[in-house]
């Protein structure tokens, strides 16, 4: 057998596995992070020729651009790659990217540079999710995917602290060193992904079984004949058989109605990115101090203090669903979180519309608090969520492929944010905000209707909700009954305890 990890087995090879996906979520958060701190950078405006807001708003957006990109990148190749080989693939695009932004001397210079940096960031904010969740026991799986986008956060805050810090120091190595810093995270990456195994469930899938009984044998530290290692072993080869019927899905069949709704679950897995982008986190993510300064009205130093602030409320909300999504399930975040955007949208539309009256001071600051609560709710809910559902929910024949859909979503409404803000900044200024109020507040019922729990059921298990449940033992008894989603995610948890 073919052994590619050098972390042991067991635990120490389970930590090695969140920490390196974790790392390259840092990554995924510093990138999107340090922007926001060298927008209002004079020596970086020079460069770039003081661009318009317009023009400013696609140099940053281009990056998401680029992100998008890197989708459709993975979805051509990622499975014929793999996980582990796609991961130094984007890799390699992310150091090309940071080594140009860093040398950068033009705004044209710039522009290719970021598309480039973000190809490798949409290779591996595709890739990443899928592996962690391939690799990770069923009742633990939150836990793991949802620290992913806690790691985001750290990323930011990371990225937004060090801008404050070289904001203190003349000249362009104030904007070139922490735009340089990108390529730490990525060689870090490169090293650590040599140790780990591929995952069995691509193996099962180009037919090597015997390195992928080994990966499962040294994930859970437990021999072939293990009853968990049959049982899992046996849940993958059962849903590979959907595939043989169908022989390789194209992209042309991806939404294709079939026994197992395929089509269905890959638009649920992009609803839950777009979910994820449309609420307006990267109004507050990329322009924080931008808004801060111009539409509040605080020192561009203060702007800078706050914004650094406010990224650490994405970090300690991120805490909630990395420990507890796997107990309270995955619908019930998304509805109360969206309504909580909706609220902290609503309170900074009315706090900033008082903008030419006696009290516009003391509201224009009131609204600041509210920029920390949208920030701790979203890291309590919309941040992780959307992260480990959509590897959950898209069946195994058209995982990569599907995956890579959803994540395009993030990435295309990602681009379509944070290239209008600039205007809305300037223009609408407290209007801005309704938009996002509305579109959270829209986004509670489409939960409630259409999303599913799967929480704690095993990937294969999930296939049931949407096909023939009766065959699965643990779920035939909700058959009868036509229990709710819910009804059948709490009584299977139930039966896990």
């Amino acid at each position: 057998m073919v052994k590619y990890n050098m972390y042991g087995r067991g635990l120490p090879l389970r930590m090695a596995i969140m920490f390196t996906c974790q790392l390259a979520f840092i990554f995924f958060g510093y990138d999107q992070g340090v922007f926001s701190g060298i927008v209002g950078n004079d020596q970086f405006l020079n460069v770039v020729h003081n661009p318009s807001a317009g023009i400013l708003g696609i140099i940053v957006s281009i990056y998401n651009l680029g992100c998008f990109f890197g989708t459709i990148v993975s979805f051509a190749v990622g499975d014929r790659l793999g996980p582990r080989k796609s991961m130094w693939f984007a890799m390699v695009w992310i150091i090309i990217g940071a080594t140009l932004q860093t040398a950068s001397y033009s705004r044209a210079q710039l522009l290719v540079a970021r598309f480039i940096t973000g190809i490798g960031t949409g290779i591996e904010t595709t890739t990443v999710p899928v592996y962690q969740s391939e690799l990770c026991e069923a009742k633990k799986r939150g836990k793991y995917v949802c620290s992913e986008p806690l790691f985001v956060g750290v990323g930011i805050v990371i990225a937004y602290w060090f801008d404050y810090g070289m904001s203190y120091v003349d000249g362009e190595i104030n904007w070139r060193l922490p735009i340089a810093c990108q390529m730490i995270f990525a060689i870090m990456v490169i090293i650590l992904v040599f140790g780990l195994p591929e995952s069995p469930r691509w193996l099962y899938r180009h037919g090597r079984a015997e390195e992928a009984l080994a990966v499962l044998c040294d994930v859970y530290d437990m021999q072939p004949d293990d009853p968990k290692v049959v049982s899992e072993s046996e849940g993958i080869l059962e849903a590979l058989q959907l595939e043989t019927l169908h022989g390789e899905y194209k992209w042309s069949q991806i939404l294709k109605r079939d026994e197992v709704q395929t089509g269905k679950r890959v638009l649920l897995a992009y609803g839950m990115q777009f979910m994820n982008q449309m609420g307006g986190i990267n109004l507050v993510v990329y322009y924080v101090t931008s808004v801060l300064q111009y539409n509040v009205g605080l020192t561009r130093k203060l702007s800078l203090l706050l914004g650094g602030v406010i990224q650490i409320m994405f970090v300690i909300g991120s805490f909630y669903p990395t420990f507890y999504s796997d107990r309270f399930g995955r619908r019930k975040p998304m509805m109360w979180g969206s309504f909580g955007l909706f609220i902290s949208m609503m309170m900074i539309a009315i706090l900033l519309s008082f903008k030419g009256t006696s009290i516009e001071k003391p509201a224009a600051s009131a609204s600041v608090a509210f920029f920390f609560l949208f920030m701790l709710i979203f890291g309590a809910s919309v941040n992780c969520i959307p992260w480990v559902y959509g590897p959950e929910i898209l069946p195994l024949h058209v995982r990569a492929k599907g995956q890579a859909i959803g994540i395009s979503a993030n990435w295309l409404w990602n681009f379509f944010v944070v290239m209008i803000t600039p205007t809305l900044i300037d223009n609408l200024a407290w209007k801005g905000y309704l938009i996002f109020m509305c579109l959270n507040l829209v986004f509670v019922p489409i939960v409630y209707f259409f999303y599913p729990e799967t929480a704690n059921l095993t990937l294969e298990e999930i296939d049931f909700l949407f096909t023939d449940r009766a065959r699965h033992p643990s779920l035939r008894a909700n058959v009868a009954s036509d229990a709710s989603p819910d009804a059948v995610w709490e009584d299977h948890a139930k039966e896990k305890e």
